[in-house]
């Protein structure tokens, strides 16, 4: 039976580690582990923390740390600058699936055609730490707050950069590229991104792309850039 997974920022190697209020509530009362079962705890930046229930308490539970694991980062980090879609239920989705397919950073685009909303960093981040909990992995996705467009591909550093549009000229398929290790692509909002912003982006080095024969929504074409960026 797998151990169950915990997310602690603060975690370190130590004989014993008080865990956050959430966390225990959780253990306690929710998942009912008793003193002496074990439990996972992952900082999100790829140790795995083996430790045992010392003392059972539903807002400061006490724990024996009894072994680490470091898990190294995926070989290829992909960098997905994505737009701020009208339903924010899409763009939620979208960060949950991206954190289980292994995507290592979420820039929330905001671009000439993307309808404004309140973007509320803490459920968001929560959204990543509950993926990469139920996905069992070691690393949480950096999520950045909402940038524009033009900030976002002026200081980009990737090595590889990519912009997935849908107006009809010269694009090349992601799946016929020689894929880097170090990638950023960008996705439009739904009308897709203007010419001007496109010209832009081709300015700062990207490469436009395609992801398909279909006309795809903002949070779908994210989805399928992250699976063919990570698995190709």
């Amino acid at each position: 039976m797998q151990l169950p997974y915990f997310y602690e920022l603060t975690i370190t190697q130590t004989s014993s580690f008080i865990l956050s209020e959430e966390t225990s509530k959780h253990c306690i009362q929710v998942l009912r582990i008793k003193e002496g079962e074990l439990i996972n705890l992952t900082d999100g930046k790829g140790n795995l923390y083996t430790a045992q229930i010392k003392q059972a308490d539903k807002k400061h539970c006490v724990a024996t740390i009894l072994s680490n694991q470091y898990n190294s980062m995926q070989q290829r980090v992909v960098s997905l600058a994505v737009s701020l879609t009208k339903n924010n239920s899409r763009f939620e989705w979208l960060l949950e699936k991206a954190t289980e397919i292994g995507v290592s950073e979420i820039i929330p685009l905001l671009c000439k055609r993307t309808e404004k909303q309140h973007f509320r960093f803490e459920r968001m981040n929560n959204i990543l730490i509950s993926a990469m909990l139920q996905s069992k992995q070691t690393w949480l996705p950096v999520l950045q707050e909402p940038t524009t467009f033009q900030a976002t591909v002026q200081s980009s550093s990737y090595k590889q950069k990519l912009i997935a549009h849908c107006i009809e000229n010269e694009k090349t398929s992601v799946t016929d590229l020689s894929l880097l290790n170090n990638i950023q692509i960008l996705i439009g909002p739904e009308g897709d991104f203007t010419e001007e912003e496109i010209l832009l982006a081709q300015k700062h080095s990207y490469l436009p792309v395609t992801l398909g024969c279909t006309r795809l929504r903002t949070e779908t074409a994210g989805m399928v850039a992250a699976t063919l960026l990570i698995n190709c």
